[in-house]
């Protein structure tokens, strides 16, 4: 048996796959996903209570429990692993949602092969959490995507094979940058002359050592390849048009994954690599892409309020919020990266809870316009409740992990900007903190727009009033989900201090700051 416990998020997925592969009904298909989400979320309870435990022992290593074993030698590939408190949190929001996922699948098509891609996506979701060798990283990124075109293509709806071919070759494209960042990375990992590496922990020892590993001048090429490969991902303006469209078409256990957790690879992918490895880069380069996170935190908002399509109101929504993360990353201190990170849990939550309940509603009305429904709160009264508190949660309501989030956003970007501003350094921080502070206001015009037109008001179609309210695998999916959210909103203090064990001494000598 392998002796490192992470190597499990791995290795459960791939029992899974042979599961199911052996499985002779859907019965038993259920059983399997069920089964091994469980697993996962226990492991995820257990890596957590281990990982504080140590922490509390002392342990003041940048990321604990790593291993590595060697893959390919002459390029120095290993399989290297460790997590710290930002991995941690994201392994549970990926076991939580592969859960619910599950669930909310239960009367899938074609269970087995649908089932089959879906949790081969979550092998490279899980082994991109928990790897720590840039190789290996961008090999579990790749697993990750290319599921996503067959789940659309095939499970879909609407354009679904426009939306899964648009879908893969944008993401194939901010890829293709990702990878030539990555490279330029391996090869300016030790400009001292000594051995090559693609190790994320070896290369920012050498830079706390030496002040800078990669030179100032290849940091100013790298950090755009990498921050627009990952900010693909993570739905940055102007790359952001195959998420409405993906989502749009996806069926819902892939729309939440995709949403609560797979976009996230973009906004851990940018701390992770191009904060943390490039930060000379970061410090010269941010205002440019904190105008670009700046126009998705806004543009997505307005665009969530045109539209009448509950999938694209929910698609654009998540286009605002992903923005903000990486708006708040850009922020380079303390308050603002938590806050980045808490937001990426939210969200997570929150946008699979809401594609949870529209593929729920949509298989009972047949249609996702809003202005094709109305009263639903007096027919499917759990689901309508469910909708108000996503929706709740979504414009930040205290009480909810919305608000948690985004006031730590906010304070830490203010925080920034005032600190630019005083310092002489210009208000473009202050500005556009400013602007993004308005996108509260507008995802409260879409949300309780929607609210309005969908739950109240008169019954669009008497055929509606004959629907049935939610299942006990239904119930069982969103009750997860808002557990959680509300989780984040009533205990933040957990939250802030899991996340913060990752804000080390040893990553700030490497950040500058």
């Amino acid at each position: 048996m392998f002796a490192n416990i992470l190597i499990y998020f791995v290795v459960i997925p791939l029992l899974m796959l042979a599961g199911i592969a052996l499985c002779r009904n859907v019965r038993q298909i259920r059983a399997v996903a069920v089964t091994g989400s469980l697993a996962l979320i226990a492991l995820s309870v257990v890596v957590l209570l281990q990982y504080l435990d140590l922490r509390a022992a002392g342990e003041t290593a940048p990321m604990l429990f790593t291993d590595s074993w060697t893959w390919f030698e002459p390029l120095h590939i290993n399989l290297a692993v460790g997590v710290d408190g930002i991995s941690i949190a994201m392994l549970l929001l990926s076991s939580i949602i592969v859960f619910a996922g599950s669930f909310a699948s239960w009367k899938i098509d074609q269970p087995k092969e649908f089932f089959l891609w879906l949790i081969l996506l979550s092998v490279g979701v899980f082994g991109f959490f928990i790897t720590v060798d840039l190789f290996t990283m961008f090999m579990f990124y790749e697993v990750a995507l290319i599921p996503m075109y067959l789940l659309i293509g095939v499970w879909g709806s609407g354009r679904k094979n426009y939306s899964a071919m648009k879908l893969t070759l944008m993401l194939m494209g901010g890829s293709a940058f990702l990878m030539l960042g990555l490279i330029g990375i391996y090869y300016h990992s030790n400009p001292a002359g000594g051995q090559l590496t693609w190790n994320i922990l070896e290369i920012a020892s050498r830079a706390a050592d030496a002040e800078q590993c990669i030179p100032q001048g290849w940091q100013m090429v790298l950090f755009p390849l990498t921050f627009v490969g990952f900010g693909v991902l993570g739905a940055m303006f102007p790359f952001h048009t195959w998420s409405p469209d993906g989502h749009a078409s996806a069926p819902t256990a892939v729309s939440m994954l995709h949403a609560g957790v797979l976009m996230k690879l973009g906004g851990y992918g940018c701390f992770r690599v191009a904060i943390y490895l490039m930060p000379y880069a970061a410090q010269e380069l941010s205002y440019i892409f904190l105008i670009l996170t700046g126009i998705s935190v806004v543009y997505g908002a307005f665009c969530a309020c045109v539209k009448t399509d509950l999938k694209y109101i929910n698609a654009y929504s998540s286009v605002s919020h992903c923005g903000l993360v990486l708006f708040a990353i850009l922020m380079l201190n303390t308050t603002a990266m938590t806050g980045a990170i808490m937001q990426m849990l939210s969200h997570g939550l929150m946008t699979a809870l809401f594609f949870a309940l529209i593929g729920m509603i949509y298989g009972r009305t047949h249609t996702r316009e809003i202005t094709k429904m109305g009263g639903l709160m007096q027919i499917m009264p759990y689901l309508s409740v469910c909708y108000v508190i996503a929706g709740m949660a979504s414009l930040g309501l205290p009480g909810l992990s919305g608000f948690v989030a985004e006031m730590t956003i906010f304070v830490g970007s203010f925080q920034a900007g005032m600190a630019d501003y005083l310092g002489g350094e210009g208000s473009l921080r202050l500005v556009f903190t400013i602007i993004a502070c308005c996108s509260i206001v507008i995802t409260a015009v879409y949300i309780l727009r929607v609210v309005g037109k969908l739950l109240f008001g008169p019954v669009q179609d008497d055929h509606h009033r004959t629907l049935t309210d939610a299942t006990w695998w239904e119930r069982l999916s969103t009750v997860t989900l808002i557990l959680c959210v509300a989780a984040i909103g009533c205990f933040p203090n957990f939250f802030n201090n899991l996340i913060n064990t990752t804000f080390s001494p040893a990553i700030f000598a490497v950040l500058g700051m």
